[in-house]
Formats: C-alpha cells, structure tokens, sequence
C-alpha cells in the first residue's frame, strides 16, 4: 500500500492551493453575498488547465489520475462551496459524459472546448418529480423519420419538457441532456442528447434558485419546447441514458466527497485559528480541553472521510467495480463536512453565527453534499445493495 502522493500530485496540489489562497479565498464571501456566477475565476482555471482535469490531452484536458484532480478539487471547494460544484458538475458530469459515451465527432465539437475551458458544461438530469427516482422522468426526446422497423436510425429528435435543479444551467454552452425516446420503457426508454443553449430553438431558462448555500453556481430550471435535435447529438446508442447517467454520478460521487473533505477542511482551518487566537477565563480557548476534542475529532473524521475519497479514486483508476466505495465515500464526506461545520461554529460561538466569519457559509455550503448527486438515504440503499449483491 502506498499512501504518499505522487511528486506530480503534490505539485498539483501545491499549485491549485496557491491558486485558491490568491485568488479565490479573498472573493468567497462576495460570490457568497453577490451569488454570481464567477466568470473571471472560471477563467482563470482554465488557464491554469483546471477544467478539463481528467480528460486525456488530445481532447483539451490536463490528463490527470483521480487522486490528483479529487486533491485539487478538494482544494477549490476549500475556498469556496460554490464554485467546487461549478467544476465538478463541468467536468465530472458534463465532460466524462462526452468522454465515456461520445464518438470522436461530437468529441472534437463539444468536450474539446469544455475541456479547455472555453466553455461550461452543465448535466440535465433531474425533473421536480424525478429526483431520485430517475425513471419518472417525464421530458420526452420522440424521434423523427426514419423506420425503426428497417433498422433505421431518426433524423432527428423533437424534445419538449423540463429539468430542475440544473447547476451551471443558465451559463453553460453545452448540456448533456436526458430525455425519454421510448416511454414505454422504462428506464430502458431513456437517451442522452447533447444540447447547445444559444443554437437550439425551443430551449428556455425559467429562472435560477434562490439558495441556502452555495452560491455563485447557478441552479437553474430549464424548459424545452418543440426543440429539434438533430440525430448526431444523441450520445450513444438509445436507450442507454440510464445507465450512462449511472456511471457517470458514481464517478462525479468522488468529487463530491472532494467538495466536502475540502469543506471540512476548510471549517477546521478556521477553529484551529479561531481556538488559539480567542482568548476565555485569561487564556486561549484552544487551551481547554473541551475545545480540543472538538478540534481532535474534527481532524479525525477528515482525514477519514479524504482516505474513503482516495480509496474509491484508486479503485476508479484501477479498473475496479467502485460503486460502493464511491457511495461510502461521498455519504461519509457529505454528513462530515457538515458535522465539522457545525463544530466550527459552537467553537466560534456567537461570532459563529454571524457573517462576519467564514464557518456559517462553510455550513451552508456543506449541507448540499447531503442532498445532490444522490441523497444519503439512497446511497444507503446503494451501499447495502452492493453489500448484499
């Protein structure tokens, strides 16, 4: 077993940290207060090749392991909630769908400059009453010309329907997209489609959420109506978007338990501050006893939660079934991160409570990780499936 990174890995992580320290900690509370989308910082990373991180190069990426982009991950999620989730949703969800079920064409058009950063991706997935139950989905894709019969492929697909919860929604470029071809089928009735937003007749954004964290990733709700596809968009073979949606959120879980270790991260750097600097009864607080538990299992359930984080990577780089590895690392991620938050605000006190210290919007920031790229209770499900299986 190795556990040190590799030198290329710290260097990564070295150099995203530095990035986030710079750039990136000194704006959190504004993205926080403004709740805009952060185009500039965007920018930024994708000169520093930080939005394709995993893709291979000849496709605009950095070619990175998983180890090294979950580190840097963790590190930008460090610095602020929102726009961990801005990354992962671009490159987790939006690129590795293009990388894993795209042909060479729609690779070069569409993931190469996603990849690059020169444009958002978003992962058009849930419906307000198609959460977790994905095959209650009711956007259509009805397919158009062409003979089933005769083995014909449509020449295109009509789409009319709507998704909500779309983080990146408003300002991506591309949208990967799942849609019903055969709603009789059930899950096996559902195709994925690649949308463009500024191309596509018939695709409106009804508006963006007000949230409790968060911020500055837009989460936005999305209508079509009678948009037209063209049959080259659709990803794969149809009736696969199930299971590409499936492989694709085991891998983004990864990321997601990135987000919250550097969430985690982020509240105990701040205690640890906070502990040696507020002074109580003539002495530091991080003198007492009580406040040095809190600081202890703090640290202890980070560290865990970043070792099931890696654990699962390198079962992913490996070739390996890690679909249980992925849940356990994301469910213990999540509820750490907020219970770390939490934490940090009782040792912070009422000064806690207020905005004029980071570890409220670390908390808000954190409760997300609960809910989003599969709730805690169906990773539960998932993790005893794959227990009993």
């Amino acid at each position: 077993m190795e556990f040190a990174p590799t030198q290329e890995q710290k260097q990564i992580q070295e150099m995203v940290a530095e990035f986030v320290d710079e750039e990136v900690v000194p704006r959190a509370a504004e993205i926080d207060e403004t709740d805009e989308f952060p185009q500039d910082l965007v920018d930024q990373m994708a000169e520093l090749g930080l939005m394709g991180m995993p893709i291979p190069e000849e496709y605009g990426g950095a070619g990175l392991d998983y180890h090294a982009y979950a580190m840097a991950l963790e590190e930008i999620a460090r610095g602020s909630g929102g726009l961990g989730t801005i990354v992962a949703a671009h490159i987790s969800l939006a690129c590795n769908m293009l990388y894993e079920f795209g042909d060479e064409a729609q690779k070069e058009a569409y993931l190469t400059p996603l990849a690059e950063g020169e444009e958002i991706g978003a992962f058009a997935l849930s419906e307000a009453g198609a959460g977790s139950d994905v095959p209650a989905m009711e956007t259509t894709a009805k397919p158009v010309g062409g003979d089933p019969h005769e083995g014909e492929e449509p020449d295109e697909y009509v789409v009319d329907g709507g998704k909500l919860w779309i983080s990146n929604g408003s300002v991506a470029d591309t949208v990967v997209l799942f849609a019903k071809t055969d709603p009789e089928a059930g899950n096996k009735g559902i195709s994925s489609f690649v949308v463009r937003p500024e191309e596509d007749d018939g695709f409106h954004v009804e508006g963006t959420e007000h949230k409790l964290g968060d911020k500055g990733c837009p989460t936005a709700e999305l209508r079509f109506d009678d948009m037209h596809l063209p049959a080259d968009r659709r990803l794969g073979e149809a009736g696969r978007g199930f299971v590409h949606a499936l492989k694709t959120l085991n891998g983004g879980r990864i990321t997601i338990a990135a987000r919250g270790v550097g969430i985690a991260q982020a509240a105990l750097d701040e205690a640890l501050d906070y502990a040696g600097e507020r002074e109580q009864f003539d002495q530091p607080i991080g003198d007492f006893q009580a406040i040095q538990h809190k600081l202890a299992d703090m640290d202890t359930k980070t560290e865990a939660a970043r070792m099931l984080m890696h654990r699962a990577a390198d079962k992913k780089i490996r070739g390996e079934n890690f679909v249980k590895e992925a849940a356990q690392a994301k469910l213990y991620a999540s509820e750490v991160s907020r219970e770390v938050a939490n934490e940090g605000i009782q040792i912070h006190g009422g000064y806690g409570y207020t905005k004029d210290f980071p570890v409220e919007r670390f908390y808000r920031d954190a409760k997300l990780n609960e809910i989003y790229e599969g709730t805690s209770e169906v990773l539960r499900n998932t993790i005893a499936d794959q227990l009993l299986d």
